[in-house]
């Protein structure tokens, strides 16, 4: 298995496209503002559907801790797309990721048939250093809005004193 990210550790660069072109470039998009990556298994996926959906009506929350999120799959882009539409997404999505060697950066686990990125989520400091990372599997297991609102105030309070 690769290597997988644990606290403290600097996010690695990983750039993915995203629908009407443009890229995603990690960590530097986020820099800055603390964030939220989170790969998902696919459109097709209720589970993860529910998960960015649940980023998206934490936005206002968000916004006022000042945390941005980001998201990417494999999906190609008129898949992606179309899911942004959908679940009304104001966050960028990337599409057509190469889970192979973004596992190889991430430790992120890929289900090879089909091939996709199994479900995972780090929170970035707003230096791109890894804060805490949860990686899935499977179906199930997954970074939720209340969780990373919770753990984002408790390092602001912490790091005032």
């Amino acid at each position: 298995m690769s290597h997988v990210l644990r606290p403290g550790d600097a996010f690695p660069a990983i750039t993915v496209a995203v629908p009407g072109g443009g890229q995603i470039s990690l960590p530097d998009t986020l820099h800055g503002s603390f964030g939220v990556v989170l790969f998902y298994r696919g459109s097709w996926c209720p589970y993860c559907n529910g998960q960015l959906r649940a980023f998206q009506r934490a936005r206002e929350t968000f916004e006022q801790l000042g945390v941005k999120v980001v998201a990417l799959s494999v999906d190609d882009e008129a898949t992606t797309q179309a899911l942004i539409d959908k679940l009304k997404l104001t966050y960028p999505v990337g599409h057509s990721a190469d889970a192979k060697s973004i596992a190889a950066a991430t430790g992120a686990f890929v289900n090879d048939d089909p091939e996709h990125l199994q479900s995972t989520g780090f929170v970035l400091d707003p230096e791109g250093g890894v804060i805490v990372a949860v990686y899935s599997n499977g179906a199930i297991g997954r970074l939720v809005p209340e969780d990373v609102a919770g753990l984002i105030r408790y390092v602001k309070e912490h790091a005032a004193q």
